[in-house]
């Protein structure tokens, strides 16, 4: 790790109230997108499997259409075949090579009976197939038509704040080798275990910013001394006095500024 130059305890508190103004920030602006880069990537799964589901079921129709034409060739052999042992049946010498030919015919009817049975069940299949794309085609398009207004929302909000997000980002890290690891680390435990992420407040009227526990005057006196790290008894925070604050976040204000 990089060797932290030596700072006063004030400069300290200047340095880490700095980094939660700009880590403050930057969670503003994720805030901004919200869910939506979520919202987006669901969609797109949605939209891509539907798309697979529907060319899936485009590819069955065609597979179906095959073998209705393959039984209905058939079905023009067997036709054949009757054709064919029925006039043998006209030249038959005997009873047994008539009867014969009958259960060739019998047999040949059979088939034909049960490719049209196939090909009745297969069109029935057919129909359902393109029943269910028909609805996919219309989801597809509602879902597609919410994908491309969710990416246009979040394309705009990206080119508004992503220059300033990578921007902060950079200034995060830049003030977070200002601080020594001990105190680093803290903050960070801290930030992450509160809901607003604040882990350095100032003092407004009397008790740190966003809770109701006061906070004893000699306290007060010894956080506007700037001479030792003070943390709230109640809520762990990292806190500093209001002149402080206010002279760090009109600071922070004309950085965040050229955005």
């Amino acid at each position: 790790m990089a060797t932290t130059k030596e700072l006063s305890v004030e400069d300290k508190l200047r340095a880490i109230y700095d980094l939660q103004l700009i880590d403050s920030r930057i969670d503003e602006i994720r805030n901004v997108r919200g869910e939506l880069p979520l919202e987006v990537e669901d969609l797109e799964d949605e939209v891509a499997g539907l798309s697979t589901r529907s060319e899936k079921l485009k590819s069955e129709l065609e597979t179906i259409e095959e073998l209705i034409k393959v039984r209905k060739n058939s079905i023009d052999e067997h036709k054949e075949a009757i054709k064919r042992y029925t006039k043998q049946q006209d030249s038959v010498r005997n009873n047994r090579e008539f009867n014969s030919l009958t259960k060739e015919v019998e047999f040949q009817e059979l088939e034909i009976q049960l490719a049209e049975k196939q090909i009745k069940e297969m069109k029935a299949s057919m129909e359902h197939k393109k029943e269910i794309i028909a609805q996919s085609k219309e989801r597809l398009e509602t879902k597609s038509n919410h994908l491309k207004h969710k990416k246009s929302e979040l394309d705009a909000i990206m080119s508004e704040t992503e220059k300033e997000e990578a921007f902060l980002s950079e200034k995060s890290a830049e003030y977070q080798q200002l601080i020594e690891e001990r105190l680093l680390k803290a903050y960070t435990r801290i930030r992450s275990s509160v809901r607003n992420g604040l882990a350095v407040v100032s003092i407004e009227r009397g008790a740190s910013a966003g809770s109701f526990f006061t906070i004893p005057p000699q306290t007060q006196v010894e956080i506007a001394a700037r001479k030792k790290i003070i943390t709230d008894e109640h809520s762990g925070r990292i806190l500093v006095d209001s002149v402080l604050a206010n002279e760090e976040k009109e600071k922070m204000e004309k950085l965040f500024s050229k955005f």
